[in-house]
């Protein structure tokens, strides 16, 4: 196990230390994703938790609070990540979220009130049981892919587990029994409008294959790439990525499709096509700038096998 907790070694206001959990179940179409974060140098917890349902609509909770030290079990509001002694990791949520038809307009609701669906009593209680070894990026990547990459983080550690419990949603429960989830865990700066455009993807086909790609695109076009294949039981670094498309709408910010060109450690090359789902964005605005970090699911296939499924995060910036 990592360390759970870490100083900051710099005074920067946008370092933070940060607990991600997603997760989804093809057979139920329960997806979700949590976050947890703290700003150490302002004193701020932030936590979000999305669900999406099978109807296509989403339930989001999003809260930010004045928080000086933080420590396992990691809280804010009413969003728990938990570390349990033996290593598994238990996530907790009893509170209200708010329900929205379609999960774009998420954001809008505070000036458009009409957008939301209903207020919804969510009780949620997941296990963590992992399948892989704790994979750590920056040990595998290049330089110059850390340089470039270090205004989203130092160290970023992920997991690929089975995730059980169950989420009752006003009067409707749903039981999740050993589903596919992946946890991370990052700390150092994260500027969101002050990076350039990235991709992070988690993906999994069964418990024996998973791959997850992640790039930040500078704004010379080049890459800071890192990741791991998941395969029969092992972590194989990615050593290079080249993103050979990716689509978006009109608008330039909404991902549709894309194609990763992946070679891991052992020199074998991949293609990793994706599609996007359900898309529910998140928009940073500060003096740098504004971005919009979309939080999404897609389907996906590796070297031709399909039945992918999983995360299908991207950040747009745009820039004044």
């Amino acid at each position: 196990m990592e360390s759970l907790t870490h100083t900051p070694n710099t005074d920067h206001s946008e370092w933070n230390e940060s607990y991600y959990l997603c997760f989804a179940d093809p057979k139920t179409n329960i997806r979700g994703m949590s976050r947890i974060g703290f700003k150490t140098n302002k004193s701020e917890g932030m936590a979000f938790l999305f669900l999406f349902f099978p109807d296509g609509s989403a339930a989001g909770y999003h809260t930010t609070e004045p928080i000086v030290n933080y420590n396992n079990p990691f809280t804010v509001g009413e969003m728990k990540h938990e570390c349990l002694q033996d290593g598994r990791w238990q996530y907790t949520f009893n509170g209200t979220m708010i329900a929205v038809d379609n999960p774009l307009n998420f954001p809008e609701v505070k000036t458009k009130p009409e957008l939301i669906k209903g207020l919804k009593d969510v009780n949620l209680k997941l296990s963590f049981q992992s399948l892989s070894e704790i994979y750590e990026y920056s040990k595998f990547m290049t330089k110059e892919s850390l340089e470039l990459g270090k205004k989203s983080g130092d160290e970023h550690w992920e997991q690929v587990a089975h995730i059980s419990g169950d989420i009752t949603v006003d009067d409707k429960k749903y039981l999740l029994s050993n589903v596919m989830g992946q946890r991370d865990h990052t700390h150092g700066i994260r500027d969101w409008t002050g990076v350039g455009n990235w991709l992070y993807y988690v993906v999994w086909f069964n418990d024996h294959l998973a791959i997850n790609p992640a790039a930040i695109i500078a704004n010379d076009g080049r890459l800071s790439t890192g990741g791991f294949l998941f395969k029969d039981g092992k972590n194989i670094p990615l050593k290079t990525i080249k993103i050979l498309e990716e689509r978006f709408d009109k608008s330039g910010i909404y991902p549709e499709s894309s194609v990763l060109e992946i070679v891991d450690w052992n020199e074998d090359k991949h293609l990793l096509k994706g599609q996007v789902g359900p898309i529910l964005p998140i928009p940073f605005k500060d003096k740098e700038g504004e971005s919009t970090l979309i939080q999404a699911f897609g389907t996906f296939e590796l070297d031709g096998i399909g039945g992918g499924f999983g995360t299908f995060e991207t950040l747009r910036r745009k820039r004044k």
